[in-house]
C-alpha cells in the first residue's frame, strides 16, 4: 500500500510516526507545508519539513514537539549576549540543518533536493517533499501597535507574538506563482490512500492547497482521502488553529475542518467528544468516523494510524 500524507508539523509528526510503524517508511510519501518557512539569522529555516524529518528519523524532541532531542542552546545564549534577536529558539545541532540547507540553496539546489539530502543523511526511508520549490509564505494581517494594520510572517505571529494578537486576514504570499515540487502531483495520483494529517487547516494545510495544481490533484485522485480532525471539543488539540479558523470564517469544529477540505475529502476521523458533528459532516458529503484521535504516546499513534489506514484496506 502506498500512502501519501499532507502534513504540517507537531500533530502531523505524531500520526506519521504511527503510519511509518504500521506500513514501513518505504510505503510513505509526505508532502509538507512550507508556508511557515522563514529566514532567521540569515538562514533558511523550514520548521515543518524539519519536524517531519526529525520525527521519521527518531530524533524529534517529542516533549516540545519541535527541534532535536537532547538539544543545547549555547549559540542562542551567545547571540543574546551580542544583542541579537533570540525570540526564535534555534538549537545548536538544529543549526547545522539550517546552515546546510542555506548553503545548498545558495549553490543552486532546489528545496526538494536539499530536503531529500537531509532526510537520507538522517536515515529516513519515507519520501519527504516540500509542497513547492518556490517560496510560499503565510502572512497574518493584524492591527498595528500605532494604528493601521501590519503583516506578520507566521513565525512572528506564532512564536514572537505567541498567537495572542487579533487576526484580520490570512494570506499565502507567492502561492499563486508557485508550482508543485517534482513528485507532489504524481504521488497524489499514484497513492492507494491520501491522508490529511491533524494539522492546522488554515496555516499548515491551507498554504499547500493554495499552490495551483494541488487541489486539482486531490479532486482527481483515485485514492480515498482520509483526514484527522485537529479540533476536539471546540478547540484545537494544540496551537492556534481554532483562532485562525474563526478568523477566516470557518466553524471551530470538525465541520469547519470539512469545509476547508471540500469537495475532495471523503472521510474525517473525529473524537467522541464531537459526535454531535456527525450529521453535519454527512450533510457535507463527508463520512465521519468517531474514534480516539488523541496521540499522547507511540501506542496511541499506531492505534490511530490503523484506523486511518482502514478505508484503503477495505477498498
Amino acid at each position: 500500500m502506498n500512502v501519501t500524507a499532507l502534513a504540517g508539523g507537531t500533530g502531523a509528526a505524531k500520526l506519521l510516526r504511527g503510519l511509518a510503524a504500521c506500513l514501513g517508511q518505504d510505503a510513505l510519501t509526505v508532502i509538507v507545508n512550507t508556508g511557515d518557512d522563514d529566514v532567521v539569522w540569515g538562514l533558511h529555516v523550514a520548521p515543518d519539513l524539519d519536524s517531519v524529518t526529525y520525527a521519521l528519523a527518531g530524533r524529534l524532541d517529542t516533549a516540545r514537539g519541535w527541534g532535536l532531542r537532547d538539544e543545547t542552546f549555547r549559540c542562542l545564549e551567545a547571540m543574546a549576549a551580542l544583542g541579537g534577536e533570540t525570540w526564535f529558539n534555534l538549537g545548536d545541532r538544529d543549526l547545522a540543518t539550517h546552515l546546510h540547507r542555506t548553503r545548498r540553496l545558495r549553490e543552486g539546489a532546489t528545496l526538494a533536493a536539499v530536503t531529500r539530502e537531509i532526510a537520507a543523511r538522517l536515515g529516513v526511508g519515507a519520501r519527504v517533499l516540500p509542497v513547492s520549490d518556490d517560496p510560499v509564505r503565510t502572512r497574518i494581517r493584524t492591527p498595528g501597535p500605532a494604528g493601521g494594520d501590519r503583516w506578520l510572517g507566521f513565525q512572528e505571529y506564532f512564536v514572537k507574538e505567541k498567537a495572542l494578537v487579533e487576526v484580520l486576514e490570512v494570506a499565502y504570499d507567492g502561492a499563486d506563482r508557485a508550482r508543485p515540487a517534482p513528485g507532489v502531483v504524481e504521488s497524489l495520483a499514484g497513492a492507494d490512500l491520501i491522508v490529511v494529517c491533524p494539522s492546522n487547516p488554515v496555516t499548515s494545510i491551507g498554504p499547500m492547497l493554495a499552490v495551483p495544481g494541488v487541489v486539482a490533484a486531490l479532486e482527481t485522485a483515485r485514492a480515498p482521502v482520509v483526514g484527522v480532525s485537529p479540533i476536539v471539543g471546540g478547540a484545537a488539540v494544540s496551537g492556534p488553529a481554532g483562532r485562525l479558523m474563526a478568523a477566516t470564517g470557518l466553524p471551530v469544529s470538525p465541520a469547519g475542518v470539512a469545509d476547508a477540505y471540500r469537495p475532495w475529502l471523503d472521510t474525517l476521523l473525529i473524537d467522541a467528544r464531537d459526535e454531535a458533528c456527525v450529521a453535519a459532516l454527512r450533510e457535507r458529503g463527508v463520512r465521519p468516523v468517531v474514534t480516539d484521535v488523541m496521540m499522547p504516546d507511540h501506542a496511541r499513534e499506531q492505534a490511530l494510524a490503523r484506523v486511518v489506514l482502514d478505508p484503503a484496506r477495505r477498498a
